[in-house]
């Protein structure tokens, strides 16, 4: 399993140096751009330099809870499909949280104007509906995390501090530091 790890960072790594040396644009450089012409495009240079400068800064902890949140939804996936096959939505996932994913997406399908979560009804599942379908396959799952009562109050802690920083809350260095950097 080491060997497959460090095989596909080393080929990661290799591909990243040849794309520099092609004068390729680089994945940050990109991203530099187009969060400039996001910037330039909500008129940021007009609003309060310390309040822009505090939801940055939120909006980096941001980024790292929704990555986080969408990598545990592809491992749910990934999982399922593996050992359930194409149903796996509804042979792995409880009838309750089916249901409220279906009920936020046809709300959300009424909105013709506004992009949709994903095509994958698991994007319309909250955070701990995560642990609940790990927990309802743990046979599945176990050997992947520590417990899944250690997973949920991952889950849950990430969670709270997600809705802080969504509800335009700031996070204390304390909560950054030992909730979301270490939980």
């Amino acid at each position: 399993m080491d060997d497959k790890i460090y095989s596909f960072i080393m080929r990661g790594e290799l591909t990243k140096v040849a794309l520099d040396q092609s004068g390729t644009v680089s994945k940050h450089h990109y991203s530099e751009i187009i969060q400039k012409q996001i910037s330039d495009s909500l008129s940021l240079d007009l609003l309060d330099d310390e309040f822009v400068a505090k939801a940055k800064q939120m909006a980096t902890v941001y980024a790292a809870i929704a990555a986080f949140e969408n990598m545990v939804r592809d491992f749910v996936v990934k999982i399922l499909i593996e050992n359930k096959g194409e149903n796996w939505w509804e042979d792995g996932v409880s009838q309750a949280i089916r249901k409220k994913a279906e009920s936020r997406k046809l709300e959300e399908d009424k909105i013709k104007w506004h992009t949709q979560r994903g095509d994958s009804l698991i994007n319309y599942t909250e955070f701990g509906d995560l642990a609940s379908i790990m927990l309802q396959n743990i046979n599945l799952f176990e050997d992947h995390v520590i417990s899944i009562e250690w997973a949920k109050q991952i889950f849950n802690t990430l969670e709270r501090s997600r809705n802080v920083i969504m509800h335009s809350g700031e996070l204390g260095t304390r909560d950054i530091e030992t909730e979301v950097s270490h939980p």
